[in-house]
């Protein structure tokens, strides 16, 4: 169905979920005789009748670092256990770069991560400096008896309580036409818009006697 519940951890310990990769028919009926499920942290198989959910994507199983990782599925337990720790022990780069693969969760988790600046109200870009981004609102959006412009103050050169540099980066120009929840400025490890905790490297792989 098209409904959707928010479940905390405890609630969902109570319910048989099945997962978000499960093949279903035209109608949203599951094909298979026995579905794999979990159920109070234990996995199952177990017949349709019996499941209360179904997962929204198939990386919900696992952490957010964890979900970050390209072909999780495809890696030896032990190397994505470092790559997922290792990735909370990242400080900023001065040059963040987006990966070139990623998981499509990127954009997701930078926004949520607080670091970014979003846009509140839809509008027209018209004034963009390194310290401030003025947006005039869409008429439709604004309220009456206000003045119609937003204007966001970013943060420069600030001292993070880990000792990192916290500096936002207008990713917009005067002219652009923004909508609510648009990411107007880079933060910490971000490029635009996307979660940027390392570098892009290029590698060769090439024979050496033979192996």
């Amino acid at each position: 169905s098209e409904q959707i519940d928010y479940l905390s951890a405890i609630e969902e310990s109570h319910y048989v979920i099945a997962q978000a990769n499960a093949a279903l028919d035209e109608e949203g009926r599951f094909v298979d005789d026995l579905v794999a499920c979990r159920e109070a942290g234990e996995t199952m198989l177990t017949a349709p009748a019996n499941v209360h959910y179904m997962d929204v994507a198939p990386s919900q199983i696992v952490s957010v670092a964890a979900s970050l990782i390209p072909f999780l599925e495809h890696d030896d337990a032990n190397r994505a256990l470092m790559g997922a720790n290792m990735q909370r022990q990242a400080v900023p780069c001065l040059r963040p770069e987006k990966p070139v693969v990623g998981t499509g969760i990127e954009r997701t988790v930078a926004v949520d991560s607080g670091t970014t600046v979003q846009a509140l109200r839809g509008g027209l870009v018209d004034h963009v400096d390194a310290e401030r981004v003025v947006i005039r609102v869409n008429d439709e959006e604004n309220v009456a008896g206000e003045v119609g412009v937003d204007i966001y103050n970013l943060i420069k050169y600030t001292r993070s309580n880990q000792n990192t540099n916290i500096n936002q980066r207008p990713i917009v120009k005067r002219g652009d036409r923004v909508a609510k929840g648009d990411v107007l400025a880079d933060g910490a490890s971000t490029d635009l818009g996307e979660l940027a905790l390392g570098q892009n490297m290029l590698i060769a792989f090439m024979p050496w006697n033979g192996y």
